[in-house]
């Protein structure tokens, strides 16, 4: 298991969640229109999946909603 802070909360998550694009599908919010920050450092999309994580590390997800 990872321990990892993400938005602000310590979150315990499988050993096989190895990088954003892993913790995004692990939390169901792979398809969101989001924005995500990997030890403060904000990461293009296109980064996702090579982005390793590591125990400790603090992530922020910041996802779009729609409203009318």
């Amino acid at each position: 298991m990872l321990s990892l802070q993400i938005n602000g909360d310590r979150v315990a998550v499988p050993a096989d969640v190895a990088t954003i694009a892993d913790l995004l599908q692990h939390l169901q919010l792979h398809d969101k229109v989001l924005v995500v920050e990997h030890n403060e450092r904000i990461l293009d999309k296109a980064a996702h999946a090579e982005a390793a994580l590591t125990d400790g590390d603090r992530i922020e997800i910041v996802h779009f909603v729609g409203g009318g």
